[in-house]
């Protein structure tokens, strides 16, 4: 007797190959039996404790997503939203460079600036939520492997904690490493990696910083130490993952994305291991992408192996009187500025506040504060932004640019944001991308996903929490790319769910999930594909210490299903927690 049986099923396996009809088996969180059915006819005569009859769904493996933010969440989150609204069934964290282990014991709130610098996770939040406990990685492993979740959860070990708990004030200022803080470092990798992690991150854009304003540690760092460390994680045998927020991201870095291949193939030739890097497409060299994705095609990788991490969409920022807007800055609306978002709405609402919100210049910015100028900012890029609407678009015209709507109504363009932001109860939203459409379409992006050499991420689940929820990307990955788009060709379905299924699951070794086959995890989805959609994104506050995030959710997954267990039926969670660390091997 089986524990459930899917039936009628339209089964999108993973790997590529065409969709076919089948009836799926599950017993002791395994997958134990998949047969072809006729569609016309009847399945197998199973007896099974459950019955999912799936007729006008399809099916596919659960989504793992590799690039997450949850390392604190993990502490008080056991559902791990938003990702559990989309299908996710394995995260991997730790990536970024950031992280919270190792930690010296009096040092917790330096780690907790850098990634809410770094991330955008408030750090009220961070202090009330983490369940501090542990000095080492195993012990934060252990921690994390002592609770149970909605998912999986593997995690990495980050460049900046090991360097700031081997070096302190040296390490936190990019001081460079000493031969034995290398040693020390990559003592501490090994260890971290032989404990069960998944990976090393680090980062080396300067669009990375602290709140303290210092780039990350590691961002300077030389290639003796990179490579220093990833011979200690080469030297363990196991499958781990050495993953990069290289340097030439942002105008903000020298060089490019290119000149850093050299040291990231370097890495992948001496150990045989797989480098992750960055690749999005900007607007002062929208074209460098595609020399990056030649470069690394013709790199000397050895054994190892160069994956670029994109992004399925544009990659920016959502703008709303409830995160950043451009008035943040502006002293009458700094005198309302802490009242609630609707109160705050209707004050800006009244027209003598309206007139000298819209007259005033910004005060000048705090430099104590990352990024206290961004109201100015936003100002000054109205060309660039477009209002996202009750049915989100991504993949806007021209013609739904603020200053072509502002034109077209005969009104002033910043007028025009600062009228909506108040409208209603002041939740509208803006879209500002900042990456990945210097065209106006997502022709870049489709190129990019269909590249060889490219792995589907970045949706940073759990960080930047008032500027973005990218967590969604894996619906967005089905509604949009197989179904909706319009201003270009769409992509393959059965190539999307391996996009982010099979092939996110390899690169981490990961090889008992990603595929419906037998013996095979029992991670799945069952979605009502005509019906699946994404609801505008909203603003809630309900991390610890009234922490403010943005989330969006999604309808048309009927079932989610974790080693077996439905986490998640028809959106409602339903207690289930078969979720657990997953340790490298």
């Amino acid at each position: 007797m089986f524990d459930l049986v899917i039936t009628h099923a339209t089964l999108i396996d993973g790997t590529g190959t065409e969709r076919r009809q089948a009836d799926v088996a599950i017993h002791d969180g395994r997958i134990a039996a998949v047969v072809d059915v006729d569609p016309n006819g009847s399945g197998p005569d199973w007896e099974a404790a459950s019955t999912i009859d799936a007729r006008g769904s399809i099916v596919t493996p659960g989504w793992v997503d590799v690039h997450t933010h949850y390392d604190g969440q993990v502490s008080w989150d056991d559902r791990l939203d938003p990702s559990a609204g989309h299908g996710v069934t394995t995260v991997v964290t730790g990536n970024c460079g950031v992280g919270f282990a190792p930690v010296r014991p009096g040092s917790e709130d330096w780690l907790v600036q850098l990634m809410e610098g770094v991330e955008d996770i408030p750090g009220a939040a961070l202090s009330e939520g983490i369940a501090w406990g542990w000095e080492h990685f195993g012990e934060y492993l252990d921690a994390i492997g002592s609770r149970h979740y909605a998912m999986d959860v593997a995690t990495q070990i980050a460049h900046g904690p090991v360097r700031g708990y081997v070096m302190g004030e040296r390490g936190a200022s990019n001081e460079p490493a000493t031969e034995d803080d290398i040693a020390a470092m990559a003592r501490i990798v090994r260890e971290a990696v032989e404990a069960g992690a998944v990976g090393f991150s680090t980062s080396r854009t300067l669009g990375h910083v602290a709140r303290d304003g210092r780039p990350v540690p590691g961002t300077f760092a030389e290639p003796a130490e990179l490579f220093g460390i990833a011979d200690a994680m080469a030297a363990t045998g196991r499958r781990v993952v050495f993953e990069a927020a290289q340097g030439g991201l942002t105008m903000l870095d020298r060089g490019s994305t290119v000149d850093e291949l050299g040291w990231m193939s370097e890495v992948a030739r001496r150990t045989g291991l797989p480098v992750s890097y960055i690749l999005l497409q900007t607007d002062a060299t929208p074209d460098h992408w595609r020399e990056v994705l030649a470069a690394a095609d013709s790199a000397d990788a050895g054994d190892g192996s160069l994956w670029a991490q994109i992004a399925a969409r544009p990659f920016g920022m959502l703008i709303s009187l409830g995160t950043n807007h451009p008035f943040l800055k502006r002293p009458s609306y700094v005198e309302v500025a802490d009242l609630p978002v609707a109160e705050r709405a209707a004050a800006m609402s009244d027209p003598a506040r309206r007139a000298r919100i819209l007259a005033e210049d910004d005060l000048p910015p705090d430099p104590s504060i990352a990024f206290d100028g961004i109201g100015g900012f936003l100002a000054a890029v109205l060309d660039k932004l477009f209002p996202l609407g009750d049915t989100p678009d991504y993949e806007p015209t021209p013609d739904r640019a603020v200053t072509a709507l502002a034109e077209a109504a005969g009104d002033d363009p910043l007028a025009f944001v600062y009228d909506r932001l108040v409208g209603g109860d002041g939740d509208a939203m803006f879209l500002l991308p900042l990456f990945n459409y210097s065209h106006g379409d997502h022709e870049a992006i489709r190129e990019m996903l269909t590249a060889p050499g490219t792995i589907s991420g970045l949706g940073d689940a759990g960080a930047h929490c008032g500027m973005i929820c990218d967590a969604s990307i894996p619906t967005y990955l089905l509604t949009h790319w197989a179904r909706d788009r319009t201003r270009g060709p769409r992509l393959r379905l059965e190539d999307l769910v391996r996009k982010q299924t099979l092939d996110t699951a390899s690169l981490y070794g990961l090889t008992d999930r990603g595929v419906v086959a037998v013996g095979k995890r029992a991670d799945l989805n069952v979605i009502d594909l005509d019906g699946l959609a994404l609801c505008a994104p909203r603003i809630v506050y309900d991390l610890p210490a009234g922490g403010r995030r943005i989330v969006q959710d999604a309808v048309g997954y009927r079932s989610t299903i974790v080693a077996g267990q439905v986490v998640t039926a028809n959106g409602v969670d339903t207690g289930a927690r078969p979720g657990r660390l997953v340790r490298g091997v």
